[in-house]
C-alpha cells in the first residue's frame, strides 16, 4: 500500500470545511465554525487515541509543526506519552504558582501589626491602644495568628470567639470586632478576597448566640453611698499619704482613677482655679475643663512639688513617675470594708447632685464628662456650663467637707 502523500502549504491552506483535517503523518489541521486554524498532532497510547495542540497557524507555521509533530513522533515511538506529560507539566507549574503565592500572603499576626501601626495614630487613648494589642495576643493570635490572611474563615472565627463567647461577652464582642477590622483591611490590600468571616451580620450570627443575650447584667461599681461620703474623706484625711490625696483630689473633682493619675502640674492653673485635661487622656477623646473648688486648690498647694523638673504629675508613686491603679482603692479598702470602688464615688456625686441640689441633669452629665448619647442634642449643644459647674463642684466639695 502506498504511503499517503503528505499536503502542501498551498494545500492546507484550501481547506476550508469545519473539522479536522489529515495534514501528515500524526499532524492534522483543526477548523473550527469560528474561522480558527490550529495544529494537532494525534497519536495513539494502548490502542487509545489522544490529541495535543501544537499552537494556532497564525502562531506555528506549517514547517514548525511539521518538526513538532516528528519530534513528538519519536517520543511515542519510545513510550512517552507527550500529553499526559503536559498534564503533568502543567499542574506542577500551579503547584509553584500556589506555593509563590501563599508564600507572599502574609499571616493574620503580620496583617494585625500592619493594621495597628497604620491605625494607631488615631487612637487618642493608650489604655485602648495597649487593649488592642494584648486581647489579639491573649485571644487570637494562638488560634490564627500563624494562619494566612487568605485562607480564614468562619470555622477560624468560632474557634476564636466560642471560648469566650459567653463567659466574657463584652471581651468577645471587642475581639470580634478587631478581626473584622483586620480582615476588611487584607482584603482592602488585595490579600483576601470573598465575605469578611468576622462580620456581625454574616454567618457568624447564625452560629453563635446573640450577645446582647447572653451578656450578663453589669455590675456597677460599688458606690458609696453619698450620705456617707463626708465620714469616708474625713477618714481618708487622716491617712495623709499621696495616695490618699490622690484619692480625695479624685472624690472632690469627680473624675476617673486614670486621669487623676495622669494629672501633671501643666495642666493645672491655680490662679484660674481650673484643671484641663487634654483629650488624649479622655475616654470620650475631648479636651475637658475642670473647675476646681477651694479646697481642692488647698490640697493641691500642700502636695510637694519635684524642683529638678524631672517628674511634672502630681501624684508621684515611690518608684515610678506616677501611683499605680491599686494605690487608691487600697486607701478605699483601707477605710470600707463593704467593696466600695474609687469609680463609685462618681455614682455618689450624681446621686447627691440630682437628689440634693436643683442642678440640671445636663450640668451633672457634664460635669462628669459623659458625652451626650442624644446625637441630635450634642450636634447643638454649644457650651459646657463651666460656669455653673465651678458652683456645683464647689458645693460639693463642701459637702464632702462635712461643712
Amino acid at each position: 500500500m502506498a504511503r499517503k502523500r503528505a499536503l502542501s502549504a498551498r494545500e492546507v491552506d484550501a481547506l476550508r470545511d469545519v473539522g479536522m483535517h489529515w495534514v501528515s503523518d500524526n499532524l492534522y489541521l483543526q477548523i473550527r465554525e469560528q474561522g480558527t486554524r490550529s495544529w494537532l498532532f494525534r497519536y495513539w497510547v494502548d490502542s487509545r487515541p489522544k490529541v495535543l495542540g501544537l499552537g494556532a497557524t497564525k502562531d506555528v507555521t506549517l514547517a514548525q509543526a511539521r518538526d513538532k509533530a516528528e519530534r513528538l513522533r519519536i517520543k511515542v515511538r519510545d513510550g512517552a506519552d507527550p500529553a499526559a506529560e503536559k498534564k503533568t507539566a502543567k499542574a506542577a507549574r500551579r503547584a509553584e504558582q500556589a506555593v509563590a503565592a501563599a508564600a507572599s500572603v502574609p499571616t493574620f499576626e503580620e496583617c494585625a501589626r500592619e493594621y495597628i501601626n497604620a491605625h494607631e495614630a488615631s487612637w487618642s487613648n493608650d489604655k485602648h491602644r495597649a487593649q488592642w494589642s494584648s486581647t489579639l495576643k491573649m485571644y487570637v493570635y494562638p488560634h490564627i495568628g500563624k494562619n494566612p490572611v487568605n485562607e480564614i474563615g468562619i470555622d477560624d472565627i468560632v474557634k476564636v470567639l466560642k471560648p469566650i463567647w459567653t463567659t466574657k461577652p463584652p471581651t468577645a464582642g471587642n475581639v470580634r470586632g478587631r478581626i473584622d477590622k483586620i480582615l476588611g483591611w487584607a482584603t482592602a490590600m488585595g490579600y483576601r478576597t470573598g465575605d469578611n468571616p468576622a462580620s456581625r451580620d454574616g454567618p457568624l450570627m447564625h452560629l453563635l448566640p446573640s450577645l446582647s443575650k447572653v451578656q450578663r447584667q453589669q455590675k456597677h461599681h460599688k458606690a458609696v453611698p453619698y450620705k456617707e461620703v463626708p465620714a469616708v474623706v474625713a477618714d481618708i484625711r487622716k491617712l495623709g499619704s499621696t495616695s490618699a490625696n490622690a484619692l480625695l483630689f479624685t472624690i472632690l473633682t469627680a473624675v476617673r482613677t486614670g486621669e487623676t493619675l495622669g494629672a501633671t502640674w501643666d495642666e493645672i492653673d491655680l490662679e484660674a482655679k481650673l484643671w484641663t485635661i487634654p483629650a488624649k487622656r479622655m475616654k470620650a477623646g475631648a479636651e475637658h475643663k475642670v473647675p476646681l473648688a477651694s479646697e481642692v486648690i488647698a490640697l493641691l498647694e500642700s502636695l510637694p512639688c519635684d524642683a529638678t523638673g524631672k517628674n511634672p504629675h502630681l501624684f508621684r508613686g515611690p518608684r515610678a513617675k506616677t501611683l499605680s491603679n491599686m494605690a487608691m482603692l487600697q486607701c478605699v479598702r483601707g477605710v470600707r470594708d463593704d467593696g466600695a470602688t474609687v469609680h463609685g464615688f462618681r455614682a455618689s456625686f450624681s446621686t447627691w447632685a440630682r437628689e440634693q441640689t436643683d442642678y440640671s441633669p445636663e450640668i451633672v452629665e457634664a460635669s462628669l464628662a459623659h458625652t451626650q448619647s442624644d446625637k441630635v442634642v450634642a450636634a447643638y449643644a454649644r457650651t459646657t456650663f463651666l460656669d455653673r459647674r465651678r458652683d456645683l463642684m464647689q458645693v460639693w466639695a463642701t459637702f464632702c467637707m462635712g461643712r
